[in-house]
């Protein structure tokens, strides 16, 4: 494969993380508004994130190569240009929406991407509350269609740590609106709070990772109301900030539903597979039955909810 190299952006970024931490805390506690720190969920955070890294450190290697793995199998050589990495920057955000919807939507998936919202706060710290399992997932393959089309692997990368990079500020509420023309093309605070809420009309909403057009395409653009404030974390919260139980809960819930007496190999499957919320006997609820529930006793919020009257 030909020697191209990009650098680790992310890591270049660490500093500026801190540092941003650290303001946004000042901010806060000078002001008195913005949102709120709370000392072990903090840490708990920052601890994933750690576990997020050394995760990186000790599989990178596997999702590395299987892009180049299908490298050389690409239909064409799109080069290095700053146009080129312009155009795979935006495709792997349209990709990276995909893989953020299916993460909501396939148990599997949202058993690793559940750590990040397993915060009942919303500051910066949120934004490193990363999954120690991203690996096995497998969702390293949505980017192998870039890798086909010609995308240098270390290009792919670059553009990925880019995205997260972006999606670091935009976890806050020290930030209220952003200028009308910048909400109506890229993912911003206002946004991205929809996308952590627990509310029922805030589910599964706003999937982006810097562009929300995708969302307004694909119908799961849902705007923050004044009216009705963003209450942060899971529909059952975990209650604890034991860092292991955090990166794990979901697994062992899996477990626990996959291992039922009496059930058939199907619905096995989707308590792996099917969204999470589902159940073969209907003792729970998916996201999609708690917000037409949520549409039913308030029909005026159908729009607003994604979700039609």
């Amino acid at each position: 494969m030909a020697d191209v190299t990009f650098p680790d952006v992310v890591q270049l970024a660490v500093p500026l993380f801190v540092v941003a931490i650290l303001f946004e805390f000042a901010w806060i506690t000078i002001k008195r508004r913005g949102g709120r720190y709370e000392t072990r969920d903090a840490l708990t955070s920052l601890l994933m994130g750690a576990g997020n890294v050394a995760e990186g450190l000790l599989l990178g290697f596997v999702a590395y190569g299987v892009y180049t793995f299908f490298w050389q199998f690409r239909i064409f050589d799109m080069g290095t240009g700053v146009l080129v990495v312009a155009l795979c920057f935006v495709l792997d955000d349209l990709r990276y929406y995909w893989v953020h919807r299916i993460g909501h939507r396939c148990r599997w998936v949202w058993a690793s991407h559940v750590v990040h919202h397993s915060s009942q706060h919303y500051n910066l710290t949120t934004a490193l509350r990363q999954t120690w399992t991203g690996t096995i997932t497998l969702m390293m393959f949505m980017q192998v269609p870039l890798i086909l089309l010609g995308f240098h692997p270390a290009m792919v990368l670059f553009c990925g740590g880019l995205n997260l990079i972006y999606q670091f500020w935009i976890h806050t509420e020290a930030i209220d609106r952003m200028p009308r023309w910048f909400e109506a093309v890229m993912n911003t605070p206002s946004h991205h709070r929809v996308h952590h809420g627990r509310n029922a009309r805030y589910l599964d909403a706003n999937y982006a990772g810097t562009l929300i057009i995708w969302d307004k395409m694909f119908g799961s653009f849902v705007p923050e109301d004044a009216e009705e404030k963003v209450e942060y974390g899971l529909v059952r919260n975990l209650g604890t900030f034991n860092p292991l139980r955090v990166a794990t809960h979901e697994y062992v819930g899996m477990w626990s539903d996959v291992r039922q007496p009496g059930i058939s190999l199907s619905d096995r499957l989707r308590y792996l597979f099917a969204p999470p919320g589902w159940s073969h006997d209907g003792s729970r609820e998916t996201s999609e039955v708690i917000k037409a529930d949520h549409v039913a006793r308030h029909p005026k919020d159908a729009g607003k909810a994604g979700l039609p009257g």
